[in-house]
């Protein structure tokens, strides 16, 4: 038997915005807001509300490549009003039903806060920018500050003309998406050049607002630099420029791209499950590493991090099936506990796009219709983030665990909360708890035990549930390729 031990110190406080959600209208990619929008009757789909108040994210961030050519105005105000936009990244046409008043109104169902990402000139793209002919989607620091008044400011005419007489009071705003990713966008030195014209309109909006500003480098270079012991010059020249005028540097983290999964992508994870357990845990590594890598990059300057994309991406339909078995729920599960151990800079962080009717990389998957019959469901993403977001506390903890046991464990108060993954995909663990010096055991016990193989789909929705194990003194067995929570009373 293997002793795991907690330490009773608090090592610092986690941020409650560990596990957020982040939606973006797909358009033909993967009809997302649209999915959940009932455009008869102009409100949320029951079944979408449904699945958002069971997963309860603490934060819903508005944006991706579509601030890059977003222009709010366009979604505020009756219905009959709004202006249709071409969705340029995705393809398709977005009508504008889901604005800023939806937003708040999703927000309110899931009790979170609201992350808007405004349109950053767009990226500095031509193409963002110029796409269709005659229609000019670059936004601007007067239009992100306009966005703020119209949000924050308790005497805002527009709103107030809109019928909503109390302000929204959106607190976190993004400036920049993925700038540093594509060539024909701001270089380094436009972004941090740029970013400050917006910091100072927003903040004369609202000088209370939390600013995110990016602070990533192309994707094809993270790796190389970070091995060779350098940091992200992005990172740094964005910290220099804007000092403390921002409190959060962006960046994405998509794992388990190219050749070196190739046992991952497609149907090749039905291959050979050694070497698909073997590949999807080593991309975990990539996942932290790319932390790591930013961590460095911001330290000397003393920001936070905001991680407001993350998830794998794989090759095969829509996203990748591996996605939909439990080999991506264990490695998701060790990711949300990657988050915990680098919660000292991590502010912001998600492991899925939300929801959608298409992509495996979400975290909810919605049918099509949706008046059928057909249940929503989670993805696994979705299973862990929900689990482990409703189970979990305000400040970080030590721990010592077993070998092939992959452990995070934080505090509220007098409960403790123990996060566990098993990293072998065939043997059971068997672990004695220690908590602050002394045996302890378990209040409860959330576990989940499946095959890797093992997929969710609309005829067995539940299948990753969470059920609960009754505590047998201060031991427990961690089965092959499972994820439990374990909570303490002290």
């Amino acid at each position: 038997m293997a002793v795991l031990r907690i330490n009773q110190t608090p090592l610092y406080a986690l941020s409650p915005y560990l596990f957020m959600q982040f939606a973006e209208p797909l358009g033909t990619a993967d009809s997302s807001i649209d999915a959940a929008w009932d455009f008869a009757k102009d409100c949320w789909q029951p079944k979408a509300l449904e699945m958002v108040r069971r997963l309860a994210p603490p934060m819903l961030r508005w944006g991706g490549c579509f601030a890059s050519y977003y222009h709010w105005r366009e979604a505020v105000g009756p219905m009959a009003e709004r202006i249709p936009m071409h969705n340029i990244c995705w393809d398709g046409v977005f009508l504008n039903h889901v604005g800023t008043a939806e937003l708040v109104e999703l927000a309110k169902v899931a009790n979170a806060e609201l992350l808007f990402c405004v349109n950053f000139e767009s990226e500095g793209s031509e193409h963002w920018g110029h796409a269709i002919p005659g229609d000019d989607r670059r936004g601007n620091a007067a239009e992100a500050a306009d966005w703020v008044r119209y949000c924050n400011d308790p005497d805002n005419a527009l709103r107030k003309k809109h019928g909503h007489e109390a302000p929204y009071n959106i607190r976190y705003w993004q400036i920049g998406n993925e700038t540093g990713y594509d060539e024909g966008n701001f270089n380094r030195f436009q972004n941090a050049a740029k970013a400050p014209e917006f910091i100072k309109a927003m903040r004369a909006a609202d000088p209370r607002l939390k600013l995110i500003v990016w602070g990533d480098g192309p994707n094809q270079e993270w790796q190389q630099r970070y091995q060779a012991g350098m940091n992200s010059d992005w990172a740094e020249s964005i910290c220099e420029a804007v000092g403390d005028t921002a409190e959060m540097v962006a960046f994405h983290n998509h794992f388990g791209l190219g050749e070196k999964y190739h046992a991952l992508h497609e149907l090749n994870y039905l291959k050979d499950a050694d070497l698909t357990w073997q590949k999807i845990m080593e991309a975990t590594g990539d996942f932290e590493d790319r932390i790591r890598y930013m961590e460095q990059s911001v330290a000397p300057y003393g920001k936070k991090l905001a991680m407001t994309e993350s998830h794998f991406v794989l090759a095969g339909r829509h996203r990748g099936d591996l996605l939909s078995t439990w080999y991506a729920g264990v490695a998701y599960a060790r990711c949300a506990n990657i988050l915990q151990r680098h919660g000292n800079v991590m502010e912001i962080a998600t492991l899925a796009d939300f929801m959608g009717n298409r992509w495996q990389n979400n975290a909810i998957m919605l049918p099509t219709p949706m008046w059928t019959a057909d249940p929503a469901y989670f993805l696994p993403a979705g299973t862990i983030m929900g689990l482990y977001s409703h189970h979990i506390g305000q400040q970080a903890l030590a721990v010592q665990a077993p070998d092939g046991v992959d452990a995070a464990a934080s505090r509220t108060g007098n409960t403790v909360f123990l996060h566990l993954v098993n990293l072998d995909r065939t043997k059971a663990k068997r672990i004695d708890f220690n908590v602050f010096g002394t045996d302890k055991t378990p209040l409860r016990i959330l576990q989940i035990c499946a095959d890797p193989t093992d997929t969710v789909y609309d005829t067995c929705p539940d299948i990753f549930e969470p059920k609960d194990v009754a505590p047998s003194g201060t031991s427990y067995t961690l089965p092959a390729a499972g994820v439990a929570v374990v909570e303490f009373q002290i």
